[in-house]
């Protein structure tokens, strides 16, 4: 897997799946973030959880530069501060009302989080483009041990049975789960691209199957 604490950084997303003015969830290992693009194409990653009354922000809605809560309307900026409450319009917000907000970079088409400041950056992923994601009812350690290999910094090369060489960008998720990000060599023809994605969706069907044999052992 190539995140799984909270001093690194974690591919929560691609770029191609956050239009601006739209807000999606997304987990990391500190926890579950609403991910949210603004109007002028800023992305924030902030906690996922409206201070007022606990509703998910990821289920909420994008307003310029702010995200909302879809409950009662708090509004919120990109640094996590509280810009507005509709029920007191003269109201000025006080500092104390904020969301956590984590560490974001966008780069070769990917959204990487890290819930700590980290100097550093991502993992840079020159020469890829990004092909789609998809979740395996897996773990990790079934999605590799389907792929045959073992991911490291930069994510898992896995050689398909139709010849290809593909990047796995594996995240952990919830109840078990699998996040898997795939990569091509920005070369690739459409042909190329077509037969990556289906071969993935049989690699998360052979992850599957492993998980389940290993559950029935």
């Amino acid at each position: 897997m190539l995140s799984d604490t909270t001093g690194s950084w974690t591919p929560v997303a691609l770029s191609a799946d956050l239009p601006a003015g739209t807000v999606i969830p997304a987990r990391t290992p500190a926890g579950p973030i609403a991910l949210w693009r603004s109007r002028s194409g800023h992305v924030t990653a902030s906690a996922d959880r409206c201070p007022h009354r606990g509703m998910r922000l990821s289920h909420g809605f994008v307003r310029g530069e702010a995200l909302s809560c879809i409950y009662h309307g708090w509004s919120y900026t990109r640094t996590g501060t509280c810009l507005r409450i509709p029920a007191h319009p003269g109201l000025t917000p006080p500092e104390t009302i904020r969301l956590e907000t984590q560490q974001v970079e966008e780069s070769d088409g990917v959204i990487w989080v890290a819930a700590e400041q980290l100097m550093a950056g991502p993992p840079r992923l020159e020469g890829l483009v990004p092909l789609r994601s998809l979740v395996a009812d897996a773990g990790t350690e079934a999605v590799e041990a389907a792929a045959n290999g073992k991911a490291g910094p930069e994510g898992l090369v896995w050689h398909a049975q139709n010849s290809q060489t593909i990047r796995l960008l594996l995240v952990p998720q919830d109840n078990g789960q699998t996040l898997i990000h795939i990569l091509l060599d920005n070369d690739s023809c459409l042909a190329a691209r077509i037969a990556a994605s289906r071969a993935s969706e049989t690699l998360r069907r052979m992850a599957e199957e492993l998980q389940t044999k290993g559950k029935a052992s």
